[in-house]
């Protein structure tokens, strides 16, 4: 399974990617960033990136690490507002949202566009009143689709600044009571296990590495298993889903599977669905380039 976001997206493309990196436009903005994965060649020449692109992102220069990838600078080619806004209309009716873009030093700009095939997931098998947790939760775009099918929602982040932004995201895409927790996931899911509480809909897309509020260590090689045993018990025995993005380099769908297999104890088949597989994009002429591994269960 490999999934793509609906080229019917106006507010998002990627232009080109190879060598390295990709060329991509959010709204009016186009930008160049770091794609280790694209170890092609670039379709248009370099000179037509550097005339096209209004920023480029370059690594290791001035925050973190020197030489880190995912660490760096902006460079601007042309001006543009230091936050702006993008739409999402989904191909299903009453999914749409806005969110808020802007850069950041981790090279990150608010949203994942290939994630689109989850948000129409999480949006087509959520129903209103069902109870949705989305841990590791980043901006909001999952939390914004489960709350337009009407699910209650809980959205959790370690970092506040990233969890207010997301609150914006959600008052401009004229969404309302969504319940913040900023919180350790693993430490929150432990107490909702303890205390019997249960989700009829759990998204995680878990970092490779990160840190609690209060300086919890999270690995994923280290703690992914934990974590869906914990989520195992909070999540409804019927009727529910599960929702697993990973981007860690060096694993497979295969791997997602089965440790979603193993920490759930999936045995009866005709009780569930499991499907695993990748979100990728597409650019303008016609390269696939894949940047996470899904697995979605869906106990019956």
């Amino acid at each position: 399974m490999t999934e793509f976001p609906s080229s019917k997206w106006a507010d998002y493309e990627l232009i080109d990617c190879g060598c390295g990196e990709k060329l991509e436009r959010y709204g009016n903005v186009v930008m160049a960033r770091p794609e280790p994965k694209a170890i092609w060649d670039r379709s248009l020449p370099l000179e037509k990136w550097d005339r096209m692109m209004h920023t480029r992102f370059s690594p290791g220069a001035g925050f973190g690490k020197a030489g880190k990838e995912d660490c760096g600078t902006w460079s601007r080619n042309k001006a543009f507002k230091d936050q702006w806004y993008i739409s999402y209309h989904g191909l299903q009716k009453g999914l749409d949202f806005k969110l808020r873009l802007g850069l950041t030093s981790f090279k990150h700009v608010g949203v994942f566009p290939e994630q689109a095939a989850n948000w129409e997931y999480i949006y087509a098998n959520t129903r209103p009143g069902m109870k949705v947790l989305n841990l590791f939760a980043y901006t909001g775009a999952a939390s914004l689709a489960a709350r337009a099918a009407g699910a209650d929602v809980t959205h959790l982040d370690s970092v506040r600044q990233v969890v207010n932004w997301a609150s914006g995201n959600m008052e401009s895409s004229g969404l309302d009571n969504i319940r913040w927790v900023v919180e350790d996931a693993m430490k929150f899911a432990r107490r909702e296990a303890k205390r019997g509480h249960l989700y009829n809909g759990i998204i995680l897309d878990p970092p490779a590495y990160g840190h609690g509020p209060d300086g919890e260590r999270w690995k994923l090689d280290d703690y992914l298993f934990e974590m869906l045993r914990t989520v195992a018990q909070i999540l409804a025995p019927h009727g529910s889903y599960m929702v697993l993005n990973l981007y860690s380099n060096g694993y497979s769908a295969l791997l997602g599977e089965t440790v979603v297999r193993e920490a759930f104890g999936l045995r009866d088949e005709s009780a569930f669905s499991l499907k695993s597989g990748e979100l990728a994009l597409r650019d303008s002429f016609g390269k696939a380039l894949p940047l996470s591994i899904v697995v979605r269960l869906a106990l019956k």
